[in-house]
């Protein structure tokens, strides 16, 4: 089989040119002969010569007579003085002119390769970031998530504890996707987005990557920060082309973790400006959110810790259908996130896990596995075989109160002050029922400022308070300030961090919760960060800008009068109990530190004492 070739007419002119120039070549050097400068010297004064071209380098000239098949002598320039010094010694010379091409040819190259060697490592450095290799820079637009199997995340629900309704709704979005005619049966969907809400440290990442583990399908995430970049457009671009990527291999799931990067409401603050690559973004993912099919098996997870700052269209049914919320756990929450975290660890058979679950009101699945993983830790610096409940303990002051700070010596007088102001925290709490009972009292310097400390632990999880419990809890707080006015006469400054917080619970009792019966059932301050309802709540400041001059005054003065009427019981159970007082700070002057067995002897005596109210 013949190939045929055909020729352009630009190739029989490069041809041609290239044939003309070899020509003259050839002829120059059949014509000219190139001679020392002595030898062109010797022609001129022969009369050989009977024209000369003088140029900056070469002189030229041109034979009278043809010698042979040359018409012209060519030699390079001598200067004339030196010309005449070596005419005088009869020998042929001449001058060699030293080519500067290489010379040249560096001086440019050099600096240009050096300036492109360092682009290109910034360049590669840059791209492999972007998107791997050289081409990360041209597919800047691609999708960055990573794409999961079910055997990528090595979690299952399995190791997910203390969230059993969030786990539930999930395992029912997996089913869907292994079963989906089992939920079309009677004409229902799936809903097209599950927004997971919660605290910082609940598990919410967690559950996303046990749904990964658990279902059968690719499982494509990415945070919503990767999607926005300095370049306008790009974020778009990001976001059409994950939608691709997964409706490509639906059925799948795709979870934009921290959304409130890329979800944040259009206009929110309209004095700062706007962000046109922000917002187009989010713009994007609304319609792309609108235009798959609940059908086709595709579901899109986030995850949030501000849902009061997203944009009201996410929301909407029909994009997140559902809002699961993935709260801190209760006391059987953090018992079963315990046991999870605890698979690896050695106890002590004494130990019960209860009374551990009992000593973290408040802490998050993320809390938990840190606190384990300072028990052990801790057991681990003293060489111990097993982990007790002291080490959790010790773990606990650490994480809350502080590392301790032994290095800081105190006066005499500083550490009589400490101990008579956290023996009046304890007395406090003792006297009255229905407080929290007091774990632990310690003049131990702990953390930047915390001169002592008072650990109370609850028995048991509250999710509401009266307003009793509320003046009994700010009274626990002045008793620290109430002792030492009692014992010294005089103020310092240990109780301001107390006061700090007796203040806001009053504030909140008065302008939230409506407990003040001259001022009634009105709400003067909103509820800050409330979930959900898109609004981020009112300061105190603001909050006195919408009410009037008398009723701000009325408002400062309910406040004050909470303040001192708990100061005022807390000082008259400190008198009742003074006789303790002082030997309870004589102790703790003593040990520095007073646990549960040293603490109830002095409940004891409070009880023998009738000074409870």
């Amino acid at each position: 089989m013949t190939q045929k070739h055909t020729w352009n007419l630009s190739y029989w002119f490069i041809a041609a040119l290239m044939l003309l120039t070899l020509q003259d070549l050839w002829q120059s050097t059949r014509e000219v002969e190139a001679v020392p400068y002595s030898a062109f010297e010797q022609a001129l004064a022969d009369g050989k010569i009977a024209e000369v071209q003088v140029t900056d380098r070469q002189l030229t000239g041109k034979l009278k007579t043809p010698q042979g098949s040359k018409l012209l002598l060519v030699t390079n320039r001598v200067e004339p003085d030196i010309a005449e010094r070596l005419d005088r010694y009869h020998v042929p010379y001449s001058r060699v002119i030293e080519s500067t091409l290489l010379r040249d040819l560096l001086s440019w190259i050099v600096p240009a390769a050096v300036f492109f060697g360092l682009w290109f490592f910034v360049f590669r450095r840059f791209a492999d970031k972007a998107g791997g290799g050289l081409g990360g820079f041209m597919s800047i637009g691609k999708s960055r998530a990573k794409v999961y199997v079910q055997t990528d995340t090595g979690v299952t629900f399995a190791d997910v504890a203390g969230v059993d309704e969030a786990r539930a709704e999930l395992a029912e979005v997996v089913e869907f996707l292994k079963h989906p005619g089992d939920f079309g049966r009677l004409g229902a969907h799936v809903p097209k987005g599950v927004l997971l809400v919660g605290p910082p440290g609940t598990g919410k990442t967690l559950l996303a990557r046990a749904v990964a583990g658990e279902a059968a399908v690719p499982f494509f995430s990415i945070s919503g920060s990767e999607f926005v970049e300095m370049f306008v457009g790009v974020g778009a671009a990001r976001v059409r082309d994950l939608f691709e990527q997964a409706r490509a291999q639906a059925p799948a799931i795709i979870f934009i973790d921290e959304l409130d990067a890329l979800g944040r409401a259009r206009g929110a603050f309209p004095g700062l400006g706007g962000h046109d690559e922000k917002e187009q973004t989010l713009n994007q993912l609304l319609v792309e959110m609108d235009g798959f099919d609940a059908q086709t098996g595709l579901i899109i997870l986030a995850a949030t810790n501000r849902p009061e700052i997203l944009d009201p269209a996410l929301l909407r049914a029909g994009r997140f259908d559902r809002q699961v919320l993935v709260d801190r756990p209760d006391k059987k929450g953090r018992l079963d996130i315990l046991k999870v975290h605890l698979r690896k660890v050695t106890l002590a058979p004494d130990l019960k896990l209860d009374e551990v679950a009992a000593l973290t009101p408040g802490f998050s699945g993320a809390d938990l596995a840190n606190l384990v993983n300072e028990a052990a830790l801790v057991a681990t610096r003293r060489r111990a075989s097993q982990v007790t409940l002291d080490d959790f303990t010790a773990a606990v002051e650490r994480i809350v109160a502080g590392l301790e700070k032994r290095n800081r010596l105190l006066n005499p007088k500083e550490r009589q002050t400490v101990a008579v102001h956290e023996m009046g925290h304890t007395l406090v709490a003792l006297a009255q029922p229905g407080t929290d009972p007091v774990h632990k009292v310690s003049i131990i310097p702990r953390g930047i400022g915390s001169l002592g400390y008072t650990i109370q632990r609850p028995t048991e999880d509250r999710y509401l308070m009266t307003k009793a419990e509320l003046e009994r809890k700010m009274a626990v707080l002045l008793g620290g300030r109430a002792a030492e006015m009692l014992v010294f006469g005089e103020l310092s400054t240990g109780a301001s961090d107390d006061l700090a917080k007796a203040t806001d619970l009053a504030r909140e009792m008065v302008m939230r919760y409506g407990m003040d019966a001259e001022l009634g059932f009105v709400a003067y301050e909103s509820p800050r960060n409330r979930m959900l309802e898109g609004g981020e709540g009112t300061t105190p400041e603001a909050a006195a800008a919408h009410v009037s001059e008398q009723t701000q005054e009325r408002i400062d003065q309910a406040i004050r009068a909470l303040v001192m009427g708990a100061f005022d019981r807390a000082t008259a159970l400190l008198k009742t109990n003074r006789a303790i007082l002082d030997r309870g700070a004589q102790e703790l002057l003593a040990h520095e530190t007073l646990d549960e067995i040293s603490i109830h002897t002095i409940a004891e005596l409070i009880i023998k004492n009738q000074g409870i109210f």
